[in-house]
């Protein structure tokens, strides 16, 4: 076996050390031979979190009940309907589909503008800049969907009328019960969400600076207003298409 290396002398230990950190880290010594001290920066950055706003989770999952209540209201409006086929093809005659047809588009519309409210909102534009639509703020688009949805309101409620003078009513058959609970109960929907763009603009001009809470309710209230818009075209094409 190879004989031991002898431990170095305390002069020849330092003088190795100094060294070996000359050839290996160059770049950490000084011009005048002095080792110096270096930052350690980290390989990759820390990820973020973000967190989903609690404000629109708990909006989503309160219209996921929305959804379990009108599923409720199709299911009863095809259960009475597949019990009185007959009362059905005649009721229906009644119904002025380019009417209803024309209502629908109005609300439709209504979901586009809102929607362009709320990229206006995302932008923190508030009100509008020019005369333009593409320079309108949140309010400007607001208060026109607040327009279409108040005519569409109108619209059921002279559609209503015209068929309770033809002798359709809510108590009138199982046909009148059907509906008028859906529609009804799609009419009351809608005019709460009217009632929540009357808010939210009314918060916009409230505050002194337009921020991120004023953004998020305008955010909420555009997902519920595309809700009803959605549930009324199945109601639309199920009453008037389907007959």
């Amino acid at each position: 076996m190879a004989e031991a290396m002898e431990p170095l002398s305390g002069e020849a230990a330092i003088s190795a050390a100094f060294g070996a950190l000359m050839r290996k880290r160059p770049h950490e010594i000084g011009h005048n031979g002095h080792v110096t001290s270096t930052s350690i920066s980290p390989s990759a950055t820390v990820p973020t979190i973000n967190r989903p706003n609690t404000v629109a989770v708990g909006t989503i999952v309160w219209l996921g009940s929305e959804v379990m209540f009108f599923a409720g209201l199709f299911a009863i409006y095809f259960t009475l309907r597949s019990t009185s086929a007959p009362l059905w093809a005649a009721e229906t005659a009644h119904l002025n589909v380019p009417y209803a047809l024309t209502n629908t588009l109005i609300l439709v519309a209504s979901s586009f503008t809102c929607q362009f409210g709320v990229f206006a909102a995302e932008r923190m534009q508030a009100r509008s800049t020019g005369w333009r639509p593409r320079q309108w703020g949140m309010v400007e688009w607001f208060t026109l969907s607040y327009a279409l949805g108040a005519i569409f309101v109108a619209g059921q409620v002279v559609e209503y009328a015209t068929l309770i003078g033809e002798g359709i009513t809510i108590d009138s058959n199982a046909y009148g019960s059907a509906f008028y609970l859906t529609t009804g109960f799609h009419a009351l929907h809608v005019t709460g969400g009217l009632i929540a763009m009357l808010f939210v603009i009314g918060r916009a001009f409230a505050v002194k600076r337009f921020g991120d809470k004023e953004a998020t309710s305008s955010i909420v209230v555009s997902y519920y207003w595309h809700f009803v818009d959605v549930v009324w075209i199945g109601l639309f094409l199920v009453i008037y298409v389907l007959k």
